[in-house]
């Protein structure tokens, strides 16, 4: 939809948009769809399955299958095909992960007017400081959605003749495993808090990787980062900074880079009048709710950023992803 160009059908879908998102984290949290897989069941069948109340779980199977995704027949509810794909847990597809964290930041944006009156966070944090439960759906749900964009990433950047790439700051190590999927002779260097560990490393064992991608626990904020790295890669990391944070991080990139190397930074990326993409805007609040001082960047901020760190040839990539994400490249002078 273009701005400017709305109805009151329009707005009043958007003010009451959530009704559906809270269904389906519903859904999700109370994991109804994996039962399914084996087969329909009733809606007092799900109840049980779930320590449920029947008579509201029938509610809510209804109201997924009114969003198409459940078909309700002679009283007994049966997934999608898209729901088998991605809503159930065993499922290889399964995105439940970013449900549950999207599920996690919603009291925050609740309180969105309070972070705009004082200026600072209202959400305590959803990654790595937080509890098992939500911290872990935020680092996998960081793998969904890495996993839906990494592998076209990967093709579209020619790191040939590149042999060790710093993935910082790189979570479970997504963009890291697919970078090495996609060039034989590239080895990398996962670079992230001890509490991603266990993260990191069950998913690089599930790809075959663990000969090629070492996994390194440390905070790139306090402690040295490791050099000899013809390639580093930041990826939505810098916009839960401020301006002044982010710079010493991409010097920190950039000096563990031999010279001639280049570094990429992956970010939800704002026009330069900062009024769109809609999504980085958004995820701009996102930022105020959550953080001290992070927000999305416009592409002139990040490559004055980039350049101030050490780098030229400040460039975008003709990469097409969605949300306003965009692939920003910087060599080091040789």
């Amino acid at each position: 939809m273009e701005k400017n160009n709305w109805t009151i059908p329009d707005l009043l879908q958007l003010s009451g948009g959530y009704w559906a998102a809270c269904a389906l984290h519903a859904g999700v949290k109370l994991d109804v769809f994996s039962p399914l897989a084996e087969g329909a069941q009733s809606a007092s069948e799900v109840a049980q399955g779930c320590s449920a109340d029947p008579r509201a779980t029938a509610m809510l199977l209804d109201a997924l299958a009114a969003l198409g995704f459940l078909v309700k027949a002679e009283g007994c509810y049966a997934l999608t095909a898209f729901a088998a794909a991605h809503l159930v847990r065993a499922a290889p597809g399964y995105l439940g992960h970013i449900i549950m964290h999207h599920h996690h930041l919603m009291e925050g944006w609740a309180k969105l007017p309070v972070a705009v009156r004082s200026g600072g966070p209202v959400r305590s944090s959803v990654s790595h400081g937080a509890e098992a439960e939500v911290r872990e759906s935020f680092l996998l749900g960081m793998f969904n959605l890495a996993s839906q964009l990494a592998p076209l990433v990967a093709r579209s950047i020619d790191l040939s003749g590149r042999h060790s790439l710093l993935d910082l700051g790189g979570g479970p190590g997504t963009y890291a495993i697919h970078f090495c999927l996609q060039n034989p002779g590239l080895a990398a260097t996962v670079f992230d808090l001890p509490t991603t560990r266990i993260f990191a490393e069950k998913t690089i064992a599930r790809f075959g990787l663990e000969g090629r991608i070492a996994f390194c626990p440390a905070d790139y904020h306090a402690d040295a980062v490791p050099n000899g790295f013809d390639v580093a890669w930041l990826s939505h990391i810098l916009h839960s900074e401020g301006a002044e944070s982010c710079l010493a991080i991409l010097r920190k990139g950039v000096a563990a880079l031999e010279p001639g190397g280049i570094l990429l930074v992956q970010e939800f990326i704002l026009n330069d009048a900062k009024d769109g993409p809609p999504f980085p805007a958004l995820f701009s609040l996102n930022m105020l709710i959550g953080t001290g001082d992070g927000r999305a960047y416009a592409q002139g901020e990040l490559a004055a950023m980039m350049t101030a760190a050490g780098l030229h040839e400040v460039r975008r990539l003709p990469v097409e992803l969605p949300n306003g994400a965009g692939i920003l490249l910087g060599q080091k002078r040789s």
